[in-house]
């Protein structure tokens, strides 16, 4: 009886075993990607070409979106991808400072002339240089993606001129470049977490605040602020950010689909940046908001007393090389 029982339980193991081997089980590995804005947004936008091309390209991985900042702000993101509890973020360079101050150099002030300057600069030499620096600080640097250029709101008056913004208190990102330059123009820089925002503006605690296009007609900034100034004052660029906990038990065959999805973001945010510049003001007038160009030469010479602490951070070779990329 014995006997019998062992060989009826060995035929039933063999037959579960020829049943996997018939039927092969596909392992699917689902990674968490966060970011601060809404899917209808250039991260979204960046998030779903991201995901799209990558699910193209093999079965193996699925991409979980959290927008906004479900999984927190953008500083603990990037904490959340150096100790693996994130797999992967949409940030922008107002954060990576904290991690990797180099990336401070493209949020000088009046450093880009325009998008086309810019994105030959982030695709050439110098952008891919600094992507090289965040895996020594536990990060790995994808691609760079893009917001545009940054842009003034508040509900104080137009700003049309340096002597306007003086004595406003304009919540800045938690970024030394931008507030030692908007105290240089007389700005009651007020830096802050982007969750906290939304409050502050309706309370008062704060008079405006400062972002690119892309994100004030993404969040329905008419909703919160009267006026925008098309100040321009800083290009704003974006990185498709993957912990190395991830990345570095990835093939390399799988190393280069996830680095071709990261492009395909970077894209994905350009052709959002490009399409809100044209119709983005539009909407925004639409809704209510008071809209205005500024004398762009004047900012730009109240800020200049700035440039040699820039210097001295990053080095006068890089910035003036950044500014003269033709």
């Amino acid at each position: 009886m014995y006997q019998r029982k062992k060989l009826l339980g060995w035929l039933a193991a063999a037959a579960l075993a020829g049943l996997t081997a018939a039927t092969p089980v596909l392992a699917q590995t689902t990674l968490k990607m966060a970011y601060a804005l809404s899917e209808n947004s250039h991260y979204g936008a960046g998030a779903a070409a991201f995901a799209k091309t990558l699910e193209a390209s093999t079965p193996d991985f699925k991409i979980q979106q959290f927008p906004n900042s479900q999984l927190g702000g953008e500083r603990e993101v990037i904490e959340g991808l150096q100790l693996g509890t994130i797999d992967m973020a949409l940030v922008s360079t107002g954060a990576t400072l904290n991690f990797v101050p180099q990336t401070g150099v493209f949020d000088i002030p009046f450093l880009f002339r325009d998008l086309a300057q810019a994105r030959k600069v982030m695709d050439g030499k110098i952008g891919q240089d600094m992507l090289a620096e965040f895996p020594k600080r536990g990060l790995i640097a994808l691609a760079w993606g893009e917001q545009g250029f940054r842009h003034l709101t508040n509900n104080v008056r137009p700003v049309k001129e340096p002597a306007d913004i003086k004595g406003l208190k304009i919540r800045t990102t938690e970024n030394p470049i931008h507030i030692a330059a908007f105290r240089q123009l007389g700005v009651l820089a007020t830096p802050m977490a982007w969750p906290e925002v939304a409050t502050a503006l309706q309370q008062g605690t704060i008079d405006g605040q400062e972002n690119p296009l892309s994100v004030i007609v993404s969040v329905k900034m008419w909703q919160l602020q009267k006026y925008l100034s098309l100040t321009a004052h800083v290009y704003a660029p974006a990185l498709v950010l993957m912990s190395p906990s991830v990345y570095d038990g990835l093939s390399d065959a799988d190393k280069a689909k996830f680095k071709a999805a990261a492009v395909a973001a970077a894209q994905g945010m350009r052709q959002y940046v490009d399409q809100v510049e044209k119709d983005g003001l539009e909407t925004l007038k639409a809704h209510g908001m008071q809209i205005n160009t500024v004398d762009h030469a004047a900012f730009v010479k109240a800020v200049e007393p700035v440039y040699p602490q820039y210097y001295k951070q990053f080095g006068k070779e890089l910035v003036e090389s950044i500014r003269n990329t033709q």
